[in-house]
């Protein structure tokens, strides 16, 4: 990997980040983190993915980015890692932050790879209708969502984007974490994403990683540490205490 940290092994300061947000989800899923990265002085945008295929969110991350005013991490949650793999090559893009999130290969067939781990809960709760699809009330709370206040996970329930059914069957053309600096928030109760495979994604990205004691949404379970990775990636110092 080439990394972007200067020559003394510092990672550069920036004061722009911009969030990306998963399938079954919107930008509000990053509403905590957001205050305490703006607390912290940052300039935050919230990307709303359309969810209707892989070049429509690439494009929104890319307004974003084109928008900002300066270098900025590029922050993704679970499917949003496969955005940001594919925008992340962006000029303005200082470093990737991948949360419980996709990360795949340039050209990788990432749900053959997914296979080769285990198979989350989460999978068996996809409704499908009239070529979309979104997670069941139950696997929502149960497998998505596991460990948020319930009355918080049916608000998030309730603004669930539903995502194209030929969202997850896209490929990227880059992997945009062959080249800049990158960070990775594993989830080691995750019941979307195999815990297995978010580490496998860390270390083949040779990322700098810390485990968290979550589920899939470890950005609203425990935002105070998505928001230090963000922050070390910004070369920023942590909250404190």
């Amino acid at each position: 990997m080439s990394d972007a940290r200067s020559s003394s092994g510092t990672v550069p300061t920036v004061d722009n980040v911009v969030l990306v947000h998963g399938a079954y989800a919107d930008g509000s899923s990053w509403a905590a983190v957001i205050a305490l990265l703006q607390d912290a002085g940052l300039s935050v945008t919230a990307v709303q993915n359309p969810l209707t295929s892989l070049d429509d969110d690439v494009a929104a991350a890319r307004r974003a980015l084109d928008a900002q005013d300066g270098p900025a991490v590029l922050a993704g949650h679970s499917w949003a890692g496969t955005v940001i793999s594919e925008a992340g090559d962006h000029e303005k893009v200082s470093a990737l932050v991948y949360v419980a999130a996709r990360a795949p290969d340039a050209g990788e067939d990432y749900a053959a790879l997914a296979a080769t781990f285990p198979t989350p809960p989460a999978n068996a709760g996809l409704v499908r209708s009239e070529g979309y699809a979104q997670l069941s009330e139950q696997a929502f709370l149960d497998d998505f969502a596991n460990g948020v206040d319930k009355a918080r996970a049916k608000v998030l329930h309730a603004v669930q984007g539903p995502i194209s059914g030929t969202l997850f069957a896209s490929r990227t053309t880059r992997a945009a974490w062959h080249d800049k600096p990158c960070w990775y928030a594993i989830s080691r109760d995750d019941r979307t994403t195999s815990p297995e495979l978010e580490r496998f994604l860390a270390d083949r990205m040779r990322a700098t990683r810390i485990e968290l004691d979550s589920g899939h949404l470890s950005l609203v379970t425990h935002p105070r540490e998505i928001t230090n990775l963000i922050l070390e990636a910004a070369g920023r110092p942590p909250l404190a205490p």
